[in-house]
């Protein structure tokens, strides 16, 4: 039996890998690996939050692309 983490926790383990620019971007990625009601296991600003703090704080840009100053504010406004 594989051991498959929640959508939340798969949404931090995103936040944290650095691979992730936005909360935005962790939504498409968990759609993207089959989870299911993501909006709806992602809602509230508590936990939004959070999301955001860890992918301003560990994203990486992609080799040869400058890094957004705007990505913050860009997702504040998917969210609302």
């Amino acid at each position: 039996m594989t051991f498959r983490p929640t959508t939340i926790e798969r949404a931090y383990e995103l936040a944290k890998s650095g691979s992730c620019r936005t909360v935005g971007d962790i939504k498409t990625k968990l759609q993207q690996e089959g989870h299911e009601r993501v909006q709806d296991r992602l809602y509230g600003g508590s936990l939004t939050s959070a999301l955001r703090k860890l992918c301003v704080a560990h994203y990486v840009a992609p080799e040869g692309e400058d890094e957004p100053a705007k990505a913050v504010e860009e997702d504040e406004d998917e969210d609302a």
